[in-house]
């Protein structure tokens, strides 16, 4: 059974930093371009930025500069470094990643998303 799994989520005062953690776990070969969206309540979920297996990310405009995506591929992880966070930041925040196992299947998975809201 492949799926994701996000940490990382919480309570963080405006201009502070939380770092969000995407595992994968399961029979998974690789690990291809992964993605991490939000959700705000009424809103659609975007995406806030991807990261392909060669490493080469995309941000959306209301985030760069302030997050990173980073991977791990022999871990199987992807990262979300928050920093100067912003009231408007406040979401569910999910993990989604293209991945093939060993049965030669590609494969399309949705962690099930880590809560980041930012008060003070």
């Amino acid at each position: 059974q492949v799926q994701l799994v996000e940490s990382g989520g919480g309570l963080v005062q405006p201009g502070g930093s939380l770092r969000l953690s995407c595992a994968a776990s399961g029979s998974i070969r690789s690990m291809y371009t992964t993605g991490w969206y939000r959700q705000a309540p009424g809103k659609q979920r975007e995406l806030v930025a991807d990261i392909t297996s060669d490493g080469a990310t995309t941000y959306v405009d209301s985030v760069k500069g302030r997050f990173t995506i980073s991977r791990d591929n022999a871990k199987k992880m992807v990262y979300l470094q928050m920093n100067s966070v912003k009231p408007e930041d406040t979401a569910a925040y999910y993990c989604n990643a293209d991945l093939s196992n060993y049965f030669g299947q590609t494969l399309n998975r949705w962690g099930q998303g880590t809560q980041v809201t930012v008060s003070s």
